[in-house]
């Protein structure tokens, strides 16, 4: 289900620095396509009464395309571009199938409700996965400065929220992948506890060295620009 990542911090810095630097897509591109899904499993004619679910995840269908935006405009990597633009479209082409053949094959809400909920039970529990990605960034660097803290907060709480919302009345499609998607969640922040005092060392000790740089050209400039030690005897 649709958690919207609390992005916003994330994407302040990346607007703000003018880079994506090393954050990941994968996150923004399995919400996308987990939205999508959602939006589909909760469509009149494949699962009824089901408002709550389209209406969040149409929603963040349409944050995470802004998020994807942001990411592309600031992207300075080419390849990582067109990339990220590609899986976008093979997203959308999926989507789009999968609602057609669902709608023309399965003549029965039941039948359709099956198929798409099975569908976003994979979708769902690669969103909550996705941030894992840089779980090998965060101990190899022992740092967790690209592993968004808001975003590991923010699936914790919706695996959460949606986990207790499957049990009234209970929907193993939407309680499965989000009591997995918990998990998940808690492991990430698990690991945000424990490395947090080592990022916060290494972003310093990163300033400081930054600070005596900057001191050294002013000296070196100073010296250069000293007439008297610019000048020549006579």
């Amino acid at each position: 289900m649709n958690e919207n990542y609390c992005g916003r911090p994330t994407f302040i810095r990346i607007w703000k620095k003018g880079s994506v630097e090393q954050f990941s897509p994968a996150p923004y591109l399995a919400t996308l396509i987990n939205c999508m899904v959602w939006v589909v499993y909760g469509l009149p004619m494949v699962h009824p009464n089901s408002t709550l679910v389209v209406t969040i995840n149409g929603t963040g269908t349409a944050i995470e395309i802004v998020y994807l935006t942001l990411f592309l405009i600031y992207c300075h990597d080419k390849k990582k571009r067109v990339k990220v633009m590609l899986i976008v479209l093979v997203e959308m082409i999926f989507i789009a199938g999968v609602t057609a053949l669902v709608l023309i094959i399965a003549h029965t809400t039941q039948r359709r409700s099956m198929v798409v909920g099975i569908i976003a039970i994979l979708f769902n529990i690669m969103m909550y996965a996705a941030p894992l990605s840089v779980m090998k960034l965060v101990i190899t660097t022992k740092s967790v400065e690209y592993m968004p803290f808001f975003l590991s907060l923010a699936s914790f709480a919706n695996g959460v929220a949606w986990t207790a919302y499957a049990f009234l009345p209970f929907d193993p499609f939407i309680a499965v992948p989000n009591g997995l998607g918990t998990l998940f969640s808690l492991a990430q922040l698990l690991l945000y506890a424990t490395y947090y005092k080592s990022t916060k060392r290494i972003i310093a000790a990163r300033q400081e060295a930054k600070m005596e740089m900057h001191l050294s050209e002013v000296v070196v400039n100073g010296d250069n620009n000293d007439p008297k030690k610019n000048s020549t005897a006579p």
